[in-house]
């Protein structure tokens, strides 16, 4: 597909400090298209919160008009940054006042978005809705586009904050979508009874970062810890994690070193964990840094904690861990059973991990395997990723003739 206009509206802001697949699904689609990103919209529970990022220093001069809400990334590529505080709603008592006030929102950011598609002359555009449940969910009959697709690539309606509205939405958002999109046979097996026009993709991997041919150094708080090294990259998070099997495991296998690259959630940073003299937190670090670390693990793992969040996502970074040749365990979940099972070794329980983790530690030097994984990793690349969203647009398109 190429000389298409795209409009994306996400639930992450595109200054997000870690990897994120819609950004990098719209840095592949607008090498031959123009895409249009409309930045999360500020709200008021933002301005109440103590952190204040970069990302929001730069929103409130958009807003106090110090910078231009639109800026161009690369080219065919743009972020829009909305110019206006929007109410947070989700804590209202009743759906039909949240459902008031979330259209109000919705006709604010709708007729932001129509400004700035007649700013960059877009025509005809197809809009791309990043799990964006509640800003996005009255966008289709605001911005009228030409074809209105409903990307899920996570179950957000499992967490506390989704639950109370999102469960109710998220369906009615699939219904009206023109298509819908889905990152594994999980979440695609639930939306195709909401939607018959449902297709699943893999998300890829920037196998220009995680390349194995290159040089690498060695970082220098990697530097001194001893091999084994059992590694994980990413957010350290007890919703997705596993931090009482992560315990077990570290206390079973002393003659390991354990070593987490990432931010912590407030039970990781006060868990037991720290004190144990095989595990090492690293922090987080910049997604250049990442494949540094990688190539020093002799196991990658995904420790993740089996729910309602976890059990159909697609985990990026194992994608991430293979395109380095990487022997990894993670915990089997639909999607892992479904796509990676003969390429990662899968366990449920501490005894299965303790088991894997030993065996995928015979592997290091198995070239044969290495390059296995390897080549696995590179069908999932970006283009092969995107290419899948052109197919279905065509389907979707050759349906209606």
């Amino acid at each position: 597909m190429i000389n298409q206009d795209f409009v994306i509206t996400s639930l992450q802001p595109w200054d997000i400090e870690i990897g994120s697949t819609i950004k990098n699904t719209a840095l592949e689609i607008s090498k031959n298209n123009r895409v249009l990103y409309i930045n999360t919209p500020l709200d008021y529970a933002t301005l109440l919160k103590r952190n204040k990022n970069a990302a929001y220093h730069y929103k409130v001069d958009v807003i106090k008009k110090r910078q231009a809400y639109i800026r161009q990334i690369k080219k065919n590529l743009w972020v829009a940054d909305c110019p206006f505080i929007i109410p947070s709603i989700n804590m209202l008592p009743t759906a039909w006042l949240f459902d008031y006030f979330n259209k109000c929102n919705n006709k604010k950011i709708g007729n932001f978005i129509l400004k700035v598609v007649k700013e960059l002359n877009f025509r005809n555009f197809i809009h791309l809705i990043d799990t964006d449940i509640y800003r996005s969910q009255y966008l289709k009959e605001i911005i009228k586009p030409d074809i209105s697709i409903y990307y899920c690539r996570d179950f957000v309606i499992g967490t506390k904050y989704w639950k109370k509205n999102g469960t109710r939405l998220e369906p009615l958002l699939a219904k009206k979508s023109d298509l819908v999109l889905a990152n594994s046979s999980y979440f695609v097996e639930h939306f195709i009874k909401l939607n018959p026009n449902t297709y699943g993709l893999e998300t890829g991997v920037n196998l220009e970062l995680y390349d194995i041919t290159k040089q690498r150094h060695i970082p220098e708080d990697i530097k001194n810890i001893p091999s084994p090294i059992i590694g994980y990259v990413g957010s350290l998070t007890t919703i997705r994690l596993d931090i009482e099997l992560l315990y077990q495991i570290a206390q079973q296998r002393t003659n390991y070193n354990f070593v987490f690259v990432g931010p912590e959630d407030n039970v990781f940073i006060q868990h037991p964990l720290h004190k144990l003299k095989n595990v090492y937190f690293l922090g987080g670090k910049d997604i250049e840094e990442l494949p540094d670390y990688i190539e020093q693990f002799d196991v990658c793992m995904n420790p993740q904690i089996l729910n309602d969040i976890t059990i159909g996502n697609y985990p990026l970074k194992i994608d991430e861990y293979l395109a380095m040749g990487k022997p990894t365990v993670a915990t089997e979940t639909h999607t892992m059973r479904d796509i990676f099972s003969k390429y990662v070794f899968l366990a449920t329980n501490v005894d299965e991990y303790l088991t894997a983790i030993d065996q995928a530690l015979t592997e290091i030097n198995d070239l044969e395997k290495k390059k296995e994984r390897i080549d696995f990793a590179h069908t999932h690349s970006w283009t092969n990723s995107v290419n899948k969203i052109y197919h279905s647009i065509e389907l979707f398109k050759n349906s209606k003739i």
